[in-house]
């Protein structure tokens, strides 16, 4: 089969190629999909997961992305809940071969199934992104209706899904980003936009919560922005310095099938719409990597373009 591997932890990027790999070992309780769309994290070359497996054995070289969707093709031993045809999405193990390959092997548990009216560059946007901005905005800052949240990158694919869902429960949402991000943000629902290269983050006033993608310099200066009794959660690094009388929270995604089938609910419905920032074939995956976001959305790899079980 065809897959994009990571050969060498020091090339970054530049250690991205297609090439040949040998069809993924169904393990028991494992599906086989034949990937139609894959997601990606730009900073998964840097995870230690990418090179090494569960025992912290060296495994390269290594197939990334984490996000998919596709059909079932095979079942592994034991595995029960899904069957050979049916459509899923979801997410790939942290420290297995992933998504970004004509197939791929993937832990039942961690996949939903995917309705017929959905496509499959849609749904493979979800799962990280949605998982992400639910985690952080209810599970750790335990947002609800009437609060106030500023989030960090509200354009982007974790950004745009937590401004979707604040919204949905009540809050009144701030969004941040590029002067380009002003028009989507607020279609998303924010009730303002800050322009974070030419408005003065600090004019924000005190909100409730503060969910930061971003990291660096923003993250800092948005410690002093949460009010008493606040949380400032955030996925980029762990803060440095926390908000007087507050909480500071870094976490990591994790799978959560029953989440995301709620996700996929909404997705459904018309009440959650992943932004969409470019698709492109499996051979451009470097370029993907590569590329400065210069539109809102996240950027999805198209791997296969029929449906079927074929293999």
């Amino acid at each position: 089969m065809k897959a994009i591997t990571a050969r060498h932890r020091d090339a970054g990027i530049g250690g991205l190629e297609l090439t040949e790999m040998p069809y993924p070992h169904a393990a028991e309780n494992d599906v086989i999909v034949r990937v139609h769309a894959a997601g990606f994290t730009p900073g998964e070359l840097d995870w230690p997961g990418t090179w090494t497996d569960r025992a912290g054995r060296d495994r390269a070289p290594s197939i990334p992305g984490h996000e998919l969707s596709g059909v079932v093709v095979e079942l592994g031993y034991g595995t029960t809940g899904l069957t050979v045809g049916q459509r899923v999405f979801g997410l790939t193990d942290w420290t297995r071969d992933g998504s970004l390959a004509e197939y791929t092997a993937v832990e039942a548990r961690n996949l939903v199934p995917l309705a017929a009216d959905i496509d499959h560059t849609v749904a493979a946007a979800l799962p990280i992104s949605g998982l992400t901005a639910w985690q952080g905005l209810f599970d750790h800052a335990a947002l609800t209706a009437g609060q106030s949240v500023l989030i960090h990158g509200a354009a982007g694919g974790v950004g745009s899904i937590a401004v979707q869902l604040a919204r949905e429960a009540g809050a009144q949402v701030i969004g941040t980003g590029r002067a380009d991000d002003h028009d989507v943000v607020l279609g998303l629902g924010a009730r303002a936009f800050l322009d974070l290269d030419a408005d003065r983050l600090e004019d924000v006033g005190e909100v409730d919560v503060v969910f930061d993608v971003i990291g660096g310099d923003v993250l800092e200066r948005s410690t002093a922005l949460v009010r008493s009794g606040g949380t400032l959660v955030t996925i980029a690094a762990p803060p440095t310095i926390r908000p007087d009388n507050g909480r500071a929270v870094f976490f990591v995604v994790e799978p959560d099938r029953a989440r995301l089938a709620e996700l996929a609910l909404r997705l459904r419905d018309g009440r959650l719409k992943p932004i969409i920032g470019e698709v492109r074939p499996l051979a451009e995956t470097a370029a993907a990597f590569a590329r400065r976001r210069r539109t809102p959305g996240k950027a999805i790899i198209q791997v296969a373009t029929r449906e079927g079980v074929d293999h």
